[in-house]
């Protein structure tokens, strides 16, 4: 009779649902003749519960131990809420390697104007880090808008959210609305003259994505929009801008983009070709390590340059010779048919700017040391 029962409990009804009734209650029916019903019910319920309820009830599985914690902007962007994503990546925050490229020429500047033996404010590097991140996504919404129908036909940017439809025009604007307000509010925390600095950039900001359309130069206009912060990064400590310091540097950041851009370009330039898209990899060609040595080459000059006029001592020089290193080696290993390769050293740039940001900063320390040998003697006499 009990055998009976049980069979009679597993097999009742033809339906899905009254089969899983029926586990449910052979499950009760066991664990009442089972000597210890609590410690089965511990390992048998979640089985008989997955067996109910349909699976998208079902508990997610737990985080594989073996695998290790990313906290990499890619993965924090793949951990954010499904709606919030398309509007992270529209800013490319999975991708913070422009966003250092954008704002380590700010460091530069600011790290230049601190006093003799003092390290760079703080504060003010953090401040120009949070505009860093609006206004590059802020940028990057806006190149996006300009482009989304030559997005759609290049397999590297067809997966962008306004190519892709996963969200619209008029979302995309509405957040781009968004970023740019709170970016004016970092920038209103400046002070009037580098408020005024700051506004004046707005123009290059929209117009650079129209540039590829009309110029085989819209690297340039990119490094004069993404080196902006060598000036106002002076401006907002000092109060105002030093010409003798803030314009070589500022052309010295935009001979590097150059650099660093014309390699990026050239994972695009076969479907650039087909599309009708302008770059200076086209204009370049098989001579494009050329005229990369020669932006390097500036660049350093500018560098140099701007270090004799603040009076910089022998560890910026040493780094402005590393960042040297480091070009010559991008140049010389670069293959410009490769887009993996050609990635991997535009990337590797944000080295660059660290290692120079670095120098600056013993340099600057290395000042005060210098005073107080030359003093000294002036004060035993």
């Amino acid at each position: 009779m009990a055998a009976g029962g049980r069979g009679a409990l597993r097999t009742r009804g033809p339906s899905g649902s009254a089969s899983a009734g029926g586990k449910m209650a052979a499950l009760l029916w066991r664990l009442g003749r089972a000597p210890c019903g609590l410690r089965a019910a511990r390992t048998a319920l979640p089985a008989a519960a997955a067996a109910v309820w349909p699976p998208r009830f079902a508990a997610a599985a737990p985080p594989d131990p073996r695998r290790p914690l990313s906290f990499s902007a890619a993965e924090l962007v793949r951990a954010a809420p499904g709606r919030l994503q398309p509007y992270l990546r529209l800013m490319r925050l999975h991708q913070p390697a422009g966003t250092w490229l954008l704002y380590l020429p700010c460091t530069w500047s600011m790290a230049l104007a601190a006093p003799p033996g003092a390290l760079p404010h703080w504060p003010t590097m953090a401040l120009f880090g949070a505009g860093a991140v609006l206004m590059r996504g802020a940028g990057c919404t806006i190149n996006d808008m300009w482009d989304r129908d030559y997005d759609k036909k290049v397999a590297r940017t067809a997966s962008r959210p306004l190519a892709a439809g996963e969200i619209s025009t008029f979302q995309s604007f509405v957040f781009l609305g968004g970023q740019l307000s709170l970016a004016l509010c970092v920038l209103l925390c400046l002070n009037y003259y580098s408020i005024v600095l700051g506004a004046a950039s707005l123009t290059l900001v929209v117009s650079y994505p129209l540039m590829k359309r009309i110029t085989y130069w819209p690297q340039l206009v990119l490094g004069l929009t993404f080196n902006w912060g060598a000036l106002l990064g002076w401006s907002a400590i000092r109060g105002s801008c030093d010409w003798s310091v803030c314009l070589p540097l500022y052309l010295a950041g935009v001979m590097w983009t150059l650099v660093y851009d014309t390699i990026y370009a050239h994972q695009d330039k076969r479907d650039d070709i087909l599309i009708g898209v302008k770059s200076t990899a086209l204009h370049f060609k098989e001579d494009t390590k050329r005229w990369l040595s020669g932006f390097s080459m500036a660049m350093l000059v500018g560098l140099c340059v701007a270090g004799m006029n603040c009076n910089q001592t022998f560890p910026y020089y040493s780094a402005v010779a590393a960042v040297g290193a480091h070009l010559a080696h991008q140049i010389y290993t670069l293959d410009i048919d490769k887009p993996e390769d050609c990635w991997k050293k535009f990337a590797s740039n944000r080295t660059v700017g660290v290692l120079l940001f670095v120098g600056i900063v013993l340099g600057n320390l290395c000042k005060r040391q210098e005073s107080k040998t030359v003093q000294e003697p002036l004060e035993s006499r």
